[in-house]
């Protein structure tokens, strides 16, 4: 297996992991990588291109999030299959997903706060309570009316100020403007009657049904960076999930 041709320019400006990052997707390419072909060892490669293990992960864990590598444990990184995966395909900003599926986006409210974070957050960010962190809070929908309403907390590590352009999809701001890239994601789902502060947001009667949206997201070394919760509209909004056995 030949590796002499891929190298790494040390005197470029570009950073080394946006260099690793387009040198993997050159070799994604090459012939001798296709048909689910193990990549070679991260520490062979790493030491091939003169970087850090670190820098390459990095790269290796932005294209398995882009679902063009896959990992399997105990075996090694691969070029993926054509057929990716739904997880890929699904795991959008909320931007983005509205996008995707046509749908015009119109932002209601959105305010900017640093709180001291309750303690089932503080928590999951394995921070003290005393410790603020930033928190956006987003009232989105159609241009006719909103239907759900976003309360983000972010790890201080992250790096938000709060100046950021928040019109823009959220995970393309993390990453191009504070390079965190969001890789994982776990959710849970419930249904719920609205209270009378989420009523009065999404312009329901209190008691209505919502559904409850938690999201935990965390970045390429499994940190975790976002603690989200979304209101939804029950009768505005549909949440779809697929699934797909490996045979």
């Amino acid at each position: 297996m030949s590796l002499m041709k891929y190298r790494i320019n040390h005197k470029s400006p570009i950073p080394l992991h946006v260099q690793a990052e387009e040198l993997l997707r050159k070799m994604i390419r090459d012939p001798q990588f296709e048909n689910g072909k193990l990549f070679p060892k991260e520490v062979d490669l790493a030491k091939q291109l003169a970087i850090s293990r670190t820098t390459l992960r990095q790269a290796i864990n932005k294209l398995v999030y882009e679902g063009l590598l896959a990992r399997k444990k105990g075996v090694g990184t691969t070029v993926a299959q054509h057929t990716v995966s739904s997880r890929s395909n699904n795991w959008l900003s909320f931007s983005q997903e509205m996008a995707a599926r046509g749908i015009p986006i119109k932002n209601f409210e959105l305010h900017i706060s640093w709180v001291e974070p309750e303690e089932k957050v503080a928590q999951f960010f394995e921070i003290g309570t005393d410790k603020k962190i930033l928190c956006l809070e987003r009232l989105r929908g159609r241009p006719e009316g909103p239907f759900v309403y976003f309360i983000s907390y972010f790890h201080p590590r992250v790096g938000l100020t709060g100046d950021e352009d928040f019109k823009r999809p959220l995970y393309e701001i993390l990453e191009k403007d504070h390079s965190v890239v969001a890789t994982l994601s776990k959710e849970e789902i419930s249904a719920r009657a609205s209270d009378k502060f989420i009523s009065k947001k999404l312009e329901i009667d209190a008691g209505s049904p919502i559904l409850l949206r938690k999201r935990y997201v965390f970045d390429q070394d499994d940190r975790p960076i976002e603690y989200n919760i979304g209101y939804y509209r029950a009768d505005s909004f549909v949440y779809t999930t697929e699934s797909r056995r490996d045979v």
